[in-house]
């Protein structure tokens, strides 16, 4: 498999996608999610591979997530494909597991890339936010479901209307990550998990994943996701939007009007 933002190494039953922009902190514009949905579709596709790792380039980002220098110059009036942010965050038939390895800020859609994924592994320096009202934005592409899923709704409440950060310890208290590792052991430690995963059955694998997909079906977490995108395109029409882009690509504090 080749692509322009994204690279792919097979190991074994093990495949490694690591996002390729770091220049940008490995941010994710339209080009970038077609090149990730379509990944994970050959991934599901090919019988070879079991499980796969997913990282960012370079020491600093996981992913910053959605790429608004791009939102504001028009560059993502595509938007998301069916399988959502990542190609992951709307994807309800994927029967393999993806270890995400967090080697260092994920920030927005990047966190919610990280809660798609099925075990969420932290370096010490990984930081984790969903920032997006902070730049007129909501998290839309299932940060708001996951995260009040898995940490409870108080926190993730507090989390997602305030933007804050929390550190990697943080994360692992309120339990927003499986385990947290030395910098240089996370990739180590990811293809550890990765062959404890290959070890079992991959056939037992896909039936619990197809199981776990059910519930998140049955839960209503496609509806929801679909009903966020609506939400999204009104947010997308208020001036408190175009601001807060503009701001973000200015390097300036918002003036929010409420309209």
């Amino acid at each position: 498999m080749s692509y322009e933002f994204i690279t792919t190494e097979r190991r074994g039953n093990i495949l490694l996608v690591t996002m390729n922009r770091p220049e940008v902190y490995n941010a994710v514009n339209a080009e970038m999610h077609q090149e990730m949905s379509d990944c994970w579709d050959a991934f599901a596709a090919d019988d070879d591979l079991w499980v796969a790792v997913l990282t960012g380039a370079g020491d600093k980002a996981f992913t910053a997530g959605n790429d608004l220098k791009a939102t504001a110059s028009g560059g993502n009036k595509k938007g998301l494909p069916a399988s959502g942010f990542a190609g992951l965050s709307s994807r309800f038939d994927l029967e393999k597991p993806i270890i995400a390895a967090v080697n260092g800020f994920a920030m927005g859609g990047g966190f919610e890339t990280a809660l798609s994924c099925d075990i969420i592994l932290a370096s010490e320096n990984a930081k984790f936010a969903l920032p997006e009202v902070k730049v007129g934005f909501f998290a839309s592409a299932s940060g708001v479901q996951r995260l009040s899923r898995y940490i409870g709704r108080l926190a993730a409440q507090e989390m997602m209307i305030t933007g804050r950060t929390i550190l990697a310890d943080e994360a692992l208290t309120l339990g927003c990550v499986n385990e947290v590792l030395p910098h240089d052991r996370l990739m180590d430690r990811a293809f550890e998990l990765a062959d404890q995963i290959c070890s079992v059955s991959p056939s037992s694998v896909k039936a619990t994943k197809r199981i776990l997909n059910s519930m998140a079906v049955a839960e209503g977490l496609p509806e929801s996701l679909n009903y966020s995108r609506v939400v999204q395109a009104d947010l997308a029409k208020t001036e408190d939007f175009k601001e807060g882009v503009q701001a973000f690509v200015e390097k300036r504090k918002p003036n929010w009007v409420n309209r």
